[in-house]
Order: structure tokens, then C-alpha cells, then sequence
């Protein structure tokens, strides 16, 4: 079930699922540590003797966001129980804390008495081994802890804060937990429970005939007790209401900081790209990684997740954040890489937030051969965001201070490591992690990044260098056109393989991957070889359903959901259909040409759930979100084609010139 809702400040991060449950939260880390893990945070209702949880089968529920700002603002409505409910969302821009305000609104013509049930399933550290859940009654708020990770729950009404309480085993010696002891409109009051536990708190209304009452519920999390109760009493001494504008009047203030350029988008596209970037923001964590996602639901599927920063992902992310008008909160992820650097000068293929290695897939040794088990790309798209970075901030001092932390190895690695006799970059993992070779992404980003490496030490004054990084940018260049090139079929291949007797096989597959010719600057977008790859990709990958999108490559099986190779060469993805997008946009030469760009960005929008979220890719039949949903490249990419084609449309005329006509 993708996180139709996503809340967080660098430290804090919680999502939602479409029945409004609390599904994950992270914390003191973006991405690291869970403690919830998938598992539900359930909200009940009593009225008139009949109980409900929250969910698709009593409710019909609308998960949205407020306007250009990171505080929900959905609906759900029960005719069994006659009530409709308001819920805002919201975690605060600084402090710990989540708060949830609930309007319930009585749709009968009498007074009723309601209940409201919040139920807690931590998980602490992502282990129910050891927990404690424990009723304090003299500020009357209920707490789990263990060691040094402290979520205290605290809330109420007009008729006062918790009501009633419970705490009780879960998931073990046949206990299912403290939300059946909700289910007969009362809990039974037990003060504590440790090992696998769980709990409940209860709330009181009064509802006049078609009247309404507000319901607070707020989890602040702390390293102490004492500092988790002193963020309850900060809401407390606050007011959660007047809290709750505060945090709304942030984020709609951060989101109009850096503008669009006018342009003709339609406003659902201009709102999904408001919308997106406090999506980005909320992935970037207080020590500078940017997480790939954070929906935990993936689990399922092999027992690992996306929570890691890939430097890949992160460097894409901080490339639209620094073309959106945003390069200060790239700038922590630079720093973060240089302290992940390895001796060599490349970095891994992915790390925990805290910058510790994180898992892996790809070996050491290979058919007896050791290896690296890297994607290069990775540590060359980090010099080019960097790059990026200091053109749009002019922020000297940072790259001062990653020269030799970062810059200098780096590219000392991405020049060293090739075959001299081809020019290209030696093998590596290509960009989805799947095979190992020579990749035409790779190598357009490798020679991206020396060229970036070049202009960075050119800035520090050292000509010498920068000549030395700019040549072998020249030479990576020179190598992937000659070889990866092929001119029979008028495209670009996915790759090459150099053999042991050192014979060179092009890989002939579609891959979307090849777009890199035209997003990385190495060839003019309307370079004839980087036109015939593109509408070659368009062709071959375009999924031939009501749904649309490009896939990743033919014969794409991640997440497969059908047989029909000729029709659905893969699942469609955002990012692809993106990169097309971008193309688009850079090789038009007037406002007319635009409307291929603007159709896919159009499609993009249109796939979004209706709270705004982009998944991983979505069903080819039915659209419906597939893989981790937030995922952060999604949005940066549409954050990327968006900013791009409001700079283009403003740069363009509104026709194209007999010449260029004449061109094209």
C-alpha cells in the first residue's frame, strides 16, 4: 500500500497510509531508525453502541494535502455511524512532534456521545524485543520507551485529555493487542506492559445535532523522557490549534521562496510540482543524506527497503532542489559524501542515513576475477550536482572545503579507472543495478563529472589540474561516441562488454538509461545521434496501453504484472517518462515545439495519487501505483522537467524562425 501522506523535518519523518494509519516513523535519522515498520497505528470510533476503525471498508476517505504545504487536510465520512471527519496532519518544521487534529462532525439531528480510540504499535529500533508502555498519570500522558528513544502521546478534547487508557502484549502468546480492547467503546486501564507491547487512549465528545467538536492527539519523541514531556507541554503551553498555523503558514512560506518562471503548464502541474518539493525536502535528513523512500511496505518483497541514501538518487534529488532555487539544502549531502568516500576515491553503491555502508548486492569477486562492486556513476553525478550546486549559490567556501575531502580523489578515480585503449570507463554496475559493463549512462556521467571536477579546481585557481580532469572528460567523450555509437541503427547502445581476448559486444536492448546522452550536456540535445536514441527509446519502450509511460527497458520483470512483452515491454516508470520529457524541452526551439514535453509532464501528473505522491512505476492496465510510493527521484525529476520547461518557455519564441524551421 503506497504512503499516500508524508510529514517530517530532517529528524522526524512519519507516513500514512490511505486509511489515515500511521505506518512508519522514523527517527532520530531520515530512513534510520523505523519504529513502526509497516505495521498500522489504527483510530476507532464509538457512537450509539457501534464501533469502526478508520479504514476502506465503514469510511470513504480522501487523503489529500493542504495547498502547497506539508499539512494534511483529508476527509472521511461514515454513514453507518452518521459522522464525517476532518483530519490535519502535520509534523513540526522544527520540534519532534506529530499533531493531528480530528473535526468530527455529527451528521444526525440529535446529540450524540462519540469516543475516539488511538492505538500505538511501536516497534522501538525496529525490534518489539524489550519494549515498555507505561501510563503516567500526573501529566497524564501515555509513553513507550527503550534506551534512549522516548514517544509520549498526549492529547484531548473540550471534555479534557485522555480519557481512558490501555497498554497490553501484542503479537504474541495468541494476544493480538489493545485495540480489541477498544472495540467495545472502553478500555480497560492497564498502567503498563513491557516486551511486545502496544497501547490505546481514549478521547470524549459531546456532539450537538449536527455539531462538531475538534479531537487533539500529538506524539512528541525525545532521547529522554524528560525532553519528549517538555515538547507535550510546549503544545500544551502553545495551543495546538494555533501550533498547527504555524506550521501550515512555514511551509506555504517555504514553498513560495523560489517562484516559477511564468509558463503555460496547467495548474495541476504547477500544484503537483509545489506539492513535490516539500516532498524532497522532508527526505533530506539534519546530517545531510537524502533517502531514496521510506515506505516500508517493500519489505514484504525481500526483507530489505529503500531507506539508504544511494549517492546516485541523492545527487539527482540535490540537482532539482538547486534548480528549483533551493541549493542550501543540497549542500549537507556534499559534505555527507566526502565523509563517505572511500580511500580509492569512489564511493558505494549505498549507505544508511547515519553515513554507515549500507547493504549490498554486488560482489567482490566475479567468475574469479575481483572486482569493484560500485556504479560509477554514482561518485561522478555527485562532482556534477556539485558543480551545480556552486553555480547557482556561488558558495566558495564549500568548495573549498571539499577539495581534498572530495573533489580531488573523486576525480583522481574517475580519471584512473578506464582502459586506455578504448577511452572508456572500466567496468562497473550499471544504473539500475541489475549488470555489469560498460554503460552509456555511465560514461556520459563519468564524463560529466570530470568536466564538473574541472571547473570546480579552475574556481580554486588550479589551471593545471583543471586542464587534466577537462582532457579526460574529452577522452570519455570521444570513447562512448566511438564506441557505444551505432551507426546502423542510428542510436546509441545500452552498453558494451570487453571480453577476456578484449572484443567489445554492444548490448542492443532499449534501455531508458541511454537518455543520459541527452540529460548530462555531453552531446547537443539536437545532436542527430542524440535525436535518433531518443525517439529510438520512445518507440521501442512506449507502453502500449490506455495507461502510457516509458519503461525502464525491454523485458523489464521487476514488479512484472503481465505477459505481454510486445504491448508492456515493462512497467512505466516516472523517471522515464521524465527523462523524454526533458529531451523535449532542451532540443525545442520555440514555444510550439514544447507540446510533446508538456503532454508527458501532463502524464505524469495525472498518475499521481490523489494526495499528490508519485510511486516507483504503476500498473500498465490500471495506473494504480506499484513499488515504494513516496519515491524521492519521482518527484525530483518532475521537479527537474518542470523547472527546466518554465525556463525554456521563457527563453523561447512563440515560433520557430524560417532557419531553424528550416534546421529541424
Amino acid at each position: 500500500m503506497p504512503r499516500d501522506l508524508i510529514f517530517g523535518n530532517g529528524q522526524l519523518l512519519v507516513t500514512c497510509d490511505r486509511s489515515l494509519a500511521l505506518r512508519d516513523l522514523y527517527y532520530p535519522h531520515v530512513g534510520l531508525w523505523n519504529h513502526i515498520g509497516g505495521h498500522r497505528f489504527r483510530v476507532g470510533l464509538w457512537a450509539d453502541g457501534a464501533f469502526s476503525w478508520l479504514g476502506p471498508h465503514d469510511w470513504r476517505i480522501s487523503p489529500r494535502y493542504c495547498e502547497a504545504s506539508l499539512v494534511g487536510d483529508s476527509t472521511a465520512e461514515s454513514e453507518a455511524l452518521g459522522l464525517s471527519l476532518r483530519v490535519s496532519d502535520a509534523v513540526h518544521y522544527r520540534q519532534n512532534i506529530f499533531l493531528r487534529r480530528i473535526a468530527v462532525t455529527n451528521l444526525l439531528p440529535r446529540a450524540r456521545q462519540v469516543r475516539l480510540f488511538f492505538h500505538q504499535d511501536f516497534s522501538i529500533d525496529e525490534s518489539d524485543v524489550g519494549d515498555t508502555a507505561v501510563y503516567d498519570p500526573a501529566p497524564n500522558v501515555l509513553y513507550h520507551y527503550k534506551r534512549d528513544r522516548y514517544f509520549m502521546i498526549d492529547g484531548g478534547s473540550s471534555q479534557g485529555g485522555i480519557a481512558e487508557f490501555a497498554t497490553g502484549i501484542k503479537r504474541f502468546g495468541g494476544a493480538e493487542g489493545t485495540w480489541r480492547d477498544a472495540e467495545d467503546g472502553r478500555l480497560e486501564g492497564n498502567p503498563i506492559a513491557q516486551g511486545s507491547v502496544d497501547s490505546c487512549v481514549g478521547m470524549r465528545l459531546h456532539l450537538p445535532p449536527e455539531g462538531r467538536e475538534d479531537v487533539w492527539y500529538w506524539i512528541a519523541a525525545g532521547r529522554t523522557y524528560g525532553q519528549a514531556l517538555r515538547l507535550c507541554h510546549l503544545v500544551r503551553a502553545t495551543g495546538p490549534e494555533v501550533m498547527l498555523g504555524q506550521i501550515k503558514a512555514y511551509w506555504q512560506q517555504w514553498v513560495r521562496k523560489a517562484p516559477l518562471p511564468s509558463n503555460d503548464l496547467p495548474e495541476p502541474v504547477q500544484g503537483l510540482y509545489g506539492q513535490s518539493l516539500p516532498v524532497l525536502r522532508v527526505h533530506v535528513d539534519r546530517g545531510g543524506g537524502i533517502t531514496a523512500a521510506n515506505d516500508s511496505d517493500i519489505l514484504q518483497y525481500n526483507r530489505d527497503h529503500y531507506s539508504y541514501v544511494w549517492p546516485r538518487d541523492g545527487a539527482l534529488v540535490a540537482l532539482a532542489l538547486i534548480k528549483a532555487g533551493y541549493p542550501e539544502l543540497a549542500a549537507p549531502f556534499f559534505s555527507f559524501c566526502a565523509r563517505a568516500l572511500t580511500s580509492g576515491g569512489f564511493l558505494l553503491q549505498k549507505y544508511n542515513p547515519d553515513g554507515s555502508a549500507g547493504s549490498c548486492w554486488h560482489p567482490w569477486i566475479q567468475d574469479g576475477r575481483r572486482q569493484l562492486p560500485i556504479q560509477e556513476d554514482q561518485t561522478a553525478l555527485v562532482l556534477h550536482a556539485l558543480w551545480a550546486h556552486f553555480q547557482q549559490s556561488r558558495d566558495i567556501e564549500l568548495v573549498l572545503s571539499l577539495e581534498s575531502k572530495l573533489i580531488a580523489p573523486a576525480a583522481e578515480f574517475l580519471a584512473g579507472y578506464v582502459y586506455p585503449e578504448l577511452s572508456l570507463p572500466r567496468e562497473t554496475y550499471d544504473l539500475w543495478e541489475e549488470r555489469r559493463g560498460v554503460h552509456t549512462w555511465t560514461c556520459a556521467a563519468v564524463a560529466a563529472g570530470l568536466q564538473a571536477a574541472g571547473n570546480l579546481v579552475e574556481v580554486l585557481g588550479d589551471e593545471a589540474r583543471a586542464q587534466r580532469y577537462w582532457q579526460a572528460a574529452r577522452k570519455v567523450r570521444h570513447g562512448f561516441v566511438t564506441h557505444l555509437y551505432d551507426a546502423a541503427a542510428g542510436h546509441f547502445a545500452r552498453g558494451l562488454r570487453v571480453e577476456a581476448d578484449g572484443r567489445v559486444t554492444l548490448d542492443p536492448v532499449p534501455d531508458a538509461s541511454t537518455a543520459a546522452v541527452a540529460l548530462f550536456g555531453v552531446l547537443p540535445p539536437g545532436d542527430p545521434r542524440v535525436a535518433g536514441t531518443m525517439h529510438w527509446l520512445e518507440e521501442r519502450l512506449w507502453v502500449r496501453t490506455e495507461v502510457g509511460g516509458l519503461a525502464r527497458y525491454d523485458g523489464d520483470n521487476y514488479f512484472r504484472c503481465t505477459g505481454d512483452y510486445e504491448r508492456v515491454p515493462g512497467n512505466p516508470w516516472f523517471v522515464t517518462t521524465l527523462w523524454l520529457a526533458e529531451w523535449y524541452v532542451a532540443a525545442a526551439r520555440s514555444r510550439a515545439d514544447l507540446s510533446r514535453a508538456r503532454e508527458l509532464i501532463q502524464w505524469a501528473t495525472e498518475h499521481a495519487t490523489s494526495s499528490g505522491i508519485l510511486s516507483e512505476q504503476i500498473h500498465p492496465e490500471t495506473g494504480a501505483p506499484l513499488s515504494v510510493a513516496p519515491l524521492c527521484w519521482s518527484h525530483a525529476a518532475l521537479v527537474h522537467a518542470v523547472s527546466r520547461y518554465a525556463e525554456q518557455y521563457q527563453r523561447l519564441p512563440s515560433h520557430a524562425s524560417v532557419g531553424a524551421a528550416a534546421m529541424a
